[in-house]
């Protein structure tokens, strides 16, 4: 894995976690390129303008706080770089566990940006 990807996909994912944390997806364009694909079970957005449209289900949580906790990142060459995310909901008021969701989540890192972003459910 190049030391430059690395950085960008660490910085990457601190970005998508503050995006999930407050419904502000503007500090995630920055991060993708042009041509970007968007791939989720239930979803593919392609390309930048259809990522601006229809990248509406990330949302601040009302309820909950959501920390993001990233696993040690593998190195698949060509710029592909995975983790496992585990995702910790609590709830605001108490701060007790509400619940979790762990996924998988591969990058294409391209020219120093996302290219593409493929999330998988796991566990």
């Amino acid at each position: 894995m190049s030391a430059d990807d690395l950085v960008i996909a660490r910085q990457f994912f601190g970005a998508l976690a503050t995006v999930a944390n407050t419904g502000q997806r503007d500090g995630l364009y920055s991060w993708l390129t042009a041509d970007v694909e968007w791939v989720t079970p239930m979803r593919e957005l392609h390309g930048i303008d259809e990522v601006h449209e229809q990248l509406t289900w990330i949302t601040q949580p009302e309820n909950f706080d959501l920390e993001f906790q990233i696993r040690e990142l593998t190195d698949h060459g060509a710029g592909r770089i995975a983790t496992e995310v585990h995702e910790l909901y609590r709830q605001k008021v108490t701060g007790d566990v509400a619940h979790t969701r762990d996924r998988q989540i591969e990058l294409t890192i391209r020219d120093g940006r996302v290219a593409r972003y493929e999330m998988r459910i796991v566990g």
